[in-house]
Parts: C-alpha cells; structure tokens; sequence
C-alpha cells in the first residue's frame, strides 16, 4: 500500500522549500539535503528518501553503522514505518557491504542506489577506524651510524 499523493506532486511542493534542504551560498548556490534517508546529502529528486516509497539510509552513532530502510507497506504508520539494523564498527567490511546489497536487493529497492549505499558505508567505517599514533622512521645505514655516534657522545 503505497501513499495516495504522487512522490513528483510532492518533490514539486517541497523543492524550494523543506525541513531537510540547506542552502550554501558561499558554494555557489549549492543545495544539500539532511534527510537521513538521503545517500549522498544532495538535494534532488533522485536522491530525497522522504519521496520515495522505498529508501535506503545508512547513518553512523558511536562506534556503529545504521542502516535504515523504508517499508512501503508502512506508509500511512509513521512510527513503524522506519526499519533499523545496527553493525558494529568491528564487523568485517565484506559482510556489511554483503548485508546492505542483500537486504536491499531481494526486497525491490532501487538498485541504482546500492553503490551509493556501499560506498556511504565504507566512508563511515573508514571514519571510525581508530588513528595510529604518529610513528618515528626507523633510521637505516648511514643516518642511523650517525645517530649511534652521537648518542654514545
């Protein structure tokens, strides 16, 4: 059961005007998005997951990834329309990016969507990887003869 109003009737509606749009100026007039069912923050119709029936999000909290997808079946019960998993940051790469591919394509998402999925993914699991400690080269042949002399000086 999809919703009575058409999603283009909508986009239509809400292009110019929305909670999620952020407008920049200073970017050239550049139009971001904050839905959170939105793949890659770009404000067009192509990418707005509050349109359509069916939409991926892939979110990040401490030390975790969300997934959230939309039910369309659910359309007219917003409080169970949003479905949610949660990965941890210490589940491998392959099987999250096997999970999001899988539980997004048997089910009829958009498959143009599912690289953007994957590629969102990877960016927040890179993000949460934990920063190394800045390491000192270990000095070899001549600069390292060098080092030994002068702190046996």
């Amino acid at each position: 059961m999809a919703s009575n109003i058409s999603s283009d009737l909508i986009w239509e509606c809400t292009r110019g005007q929305s909670a999620f749009l952020c407008k920049r100026k200073s970017a050239g007039g550049m139009q971001f998005s904050r839905d959170p069912l939105n793949l890659v923050n770009k404000h067009s119709r192509k990418y707005d997951g509050f349109l359509s029936d069916k939409a991926i999000g892939i979110n990040s909290s401490d030390k975790s990834i969300i997934l959230t997808t939309k039910k369309a079946n659910k359309a007219n019960k917003p409080a169970s329309m949003l479905q949610t998993s949660t990965f941890k940051a210490t589940t491998p790469a392959r099987n999250l990016y096997r999970s999001i591919v899988n539980s997004t394509a048997k089910k009829g998402y958009r498959a143009d969507l599912r690289a953007e999925a994957v590629s969102r993914a990877s960016a927040i699991k890179r993000s949460q990887r934990p920063v190394k400690a800045d390491r000192v080269p270990k000095l070899r042949g001549v600069k390292a003869r060098k080092e030994k002399e002068v702190s046996s000086e």
